[in-house]
């Protein structure tokens, strides 16, 4: 914003020259981005910041000033604008004019009828300020508003009262097709959610933007409706960036204006046409005030604002500083204060608003250097994020490969079933319809488009599913196998095929790195994108992870991959809950290992998890490790059952074990095995 350095000293005495105000409004949060002679006075241009509508008037600046400079003092110009005119009055005659206001977003909105506007011309000084400020002058009536704005930070708008329809003002939407020309002679088609300024059949202003061409005030004009209002200013932006128009009036209306200086910017507009045009005649203001709030409270402590600050700020300071900037205080204790915000500051909302005050008031380079204190913590990803990390590590260490897909998609017949889809609004497209709630459909498309008869492939990821209310997101790992899963060598023939023990190996490998126990259990009920006998849910300690299987023929098909496709998906989040919290460490034995084998016959029912763990509770600490050597079915072997062979490796940390130790473990095992119905062989 720019403005010449005397319209500031019109309103506070100060000895500071005007590169030392651009340094005290700099430091104020209000930048100084140059200053300029002209016409024997120096133009300060000041950069406001988007929360901050009271400073876009000289009267805003002005307030600054009197908070930081405490040998400033206020003029008579600064305190008629501070009791918002009260003393003067304006004329007896009601308008002859009604307001009706039909949309929320208009919170007030007055006017004043003006006859007798005539053929005045606008002050020699009013015109050269306008000049400096970068406007140009154009008439009388325009002239003035514009410098009322420029002083108060209100925008106002002068109509051709003979020009309006039924002599009213309907503030409303506009109704789909209704057409505009602006000032600046464009044509506008109007939609629904535009708020416009109406009369009683026709819009003839972008409420808080600019005004129509066909109610323009002219040289014929003799009677003028003055208007000036308060808008909300998302609203205001979303209209003017909708018919792409800009101007000084949306600029301050976006950035929230004063509701309480609605009329006051009027009186002081008619001050300064009657000083041209005496004669002019003046109605009443009449005023429409649906959307008053009530000012909000906010509790301060002084001692929490020096710690927050790291500088001491007094009881006594506090309050003068809050003060010369227009809040009311009243002390509710030794250390606390209740501030009521001035109505031009609806950013202060909490107390920490009101330490930034403080601080800039007070003055930020005062902040003492020290050094710093305490203890800090060890940098780098912690927690969930540090777990998350080593499980992508595992990972990559078993071979496979990441990918990163995007979350916006279409719907995919590997979508998690059953489960209420969400995604945008306004979707850019069919294919970003919908926020995925599988990583199955992800993997599914890469190892289509990358050669899916040879791929081994994993992703870490949000999922998204509709709940009540709104939405949930989870943090999943997915895992696609197909095809040799190593490399094919000249003396080992060729390689192996991944199978469904392929992938349960890899998930018990990368599960078990980052401290999680996972066992496999019945899917109940079936998932359907799975092949209905070759799948298995990932369970750890009764929690369902997630779950692992081949990819159904039908859901192959219709996906362009393979029938021998394996899939698992499985919750982190889950799985970080359920993992170990300890580190098992065991030193390395000095003694050899002995090794025993079992065969049993048992029910092609029992899950061999269930035998694992039999043989596990059996044998105790010494064993080592065991593994399945053997699986027959067939001849001597009734239906439904299987025959297994079983190895395991003990081993003693202090001693050797002798036979007679060994089989006795052994024989143990054999108990519990007995207990899931298995018989030796």
């Amino acid at each position: 914003m720019k403005f010449p350095y005397s319209m500031l000293r019109d309103y506070v005495e100060t000895t500071l020259s005007a590169e030392e105000v651009g340094d005290l409004l700099t430091m104020a949060g209000f930048e100084l981005e140059g200053i300029e002679e002209l016409d024997g006075d120096s133009v300060l241009d000041i950069k406001v910041m988007s929360n901050r509508g009271d400073g876009l008037s000289v009267f805003g600046l002005a307030r600054e000033v009197l908070a930081k400079d405490p040998k400033a003092s206020a003029k008579k110009a600064y305190a008629d604008a501070e009791s918002r005119f009260a003393s003067y009055d304006l004329g007896n005659d009601a308008p002859n004019t009604s307001i009706q206001i039909l949309v929320p977003e208009c919170f007030r909105y007055a006017c004043v009828i003006l006859e007798g506007v005539g053929n005045a011309v606008t002050p020699e000084w009013l015109r050269h300020r306008l000049v400096q400020s970068g406007m140009r002058p154009i008439s009388l009536l325009v002239d003035v508003t514009n410098y009322v704005m420029l002083e108060l930070g209100q925008p106002l708008h002068a109509f051709d009262f003979d020009k309006l329809s039924g002599h009213r003002i309907v503030v409303r939407s506009a109704v789909a097709g209704e057409k505009l020309t602006t000032l600046d002679g464009k044509d506008h088609v109007l939609e629904p959610g535009h708020m416009m300024i109406c009369d009683s059949e026709k819009p003839v202003a972008v409420a808080g933007v600019m005004g129509g061409q066909d109610s323009e005030v002219s040289s014929t004009t003799t009677r003028v409706l003055l208007e000036s209002a308060h808008f909300k200013n998302t609203s205001v932006r979303k209209t003017r960036k909708q018919l792409g128009l800009n101007t000084e009036a949306s600029y301050r209306f976006e950035r929230s204006v004063d509701p309480e200086g609605v009329v006051a910017a009027i009186i002081r507009c008619v001050q300064l046409v009657l000083s041209a045009a005496p004669s002019l005649v003046v109605s009443q203001v009449l005023d429409v005030y649906p959307g008053r709030r009530e000012p909000s409270v906010v509790q301060l402590r002084p001692s929490r604002a020096s710690r927050m600050l790291g500088m001491a700020i007094t009881s006594e300071q506090t309050e003068r500083y809050l003060s010369r900037l227009g809040f009311q205080l009243s002390k509710t204790g030794d250390d606390t204060f209740d501030v009521v915000s001035p109505s031009w500051r609806p950013d202060i909302v909490r107390e920490i608003d009101l330490v930034e005050e403080l601080g800039r008031v007070h003055g930020f380079e005062l902040i003492p250097e020290t050094l710093i204190q305490g203890t800090s913590k060890m940098g780098g990803p912690q927690l969930f994020e540090l777990w998350t990390d080593l499980h992508r590590e595992a990972a990559l260490r078993c071979g496979l490969n990441q990918i990163i897909s995007h979350s916006l998609r279409d719907q995919h017949l590997l979508d998690l079933p059953g489960a209420a889809r969400v995604g945008p609004r306004v979707p850019a497209s069919p294919d970003t319809a919908f926020l995925r709630n599988s990583l199955l459909p992800c993997l599914s498309d890469a190892a289509r488009r990358n050669n899916h008869k040879e791929i081994q492939i994993f992703e870490m990821g949000k999922v998204f599913s509709a709940v009540t209310p709104g939405y949930r997101e989870n943090y999943r790992f997915g895992v696609l196998l197909c095809g040799p899963v190593t490399p094919t060598y000249w003396s080992r023939g060729k390689a192996d095929e991944a199978t469904f023990f392929t992938l349960k190996g890899f998930i018990e490998e990368i599960l078990g790195a980052v401290g999680v126990s996972v066992i496999l259990e019945t899917t109940q009920p079936l998932d359907t994108r799975l092949h209905p006998t070759r799948q298995a849910a990932l369970t750890s300690n009764g929690v369902i992870l997630g779950v692992i299987g081949q990819i159904h023929p039908d859901v192959a098909s219709g996906c362009g991959l393979s029938p021998d496709t394996l899939l698992a998906e499985y919750d982190l989040e889950d799985a970080y809950a359920s993992r170990s919290g300890s580190l098992n460490l065991e030193s390395v034995s000095k003694h050899p290992a002995v090794q025993r084998d079992i065969s049993v016959l048992v029910s092609s029912r029992v899950p061999y998890t269930k035998i694992s763990q039999a043989v596990a509770n059996g044998a105790g600490a010494v064993l080592e490790k065991q593994w399945l050597f053997d699986v027959f079915t067939g001849q001597g072997i009734a239906e439904g059952m299987l025959a297994l062979g079983i190895s395991m490796q003990l081993r003693k940390p202090d001693s050797t074990f002798t036979d007679e130790e060994a089989n006795l473990v052994r024989d143990q095992v054999v108990k519990e095995l007995a207990e899931l119905g298995a018989n030796m062989r």
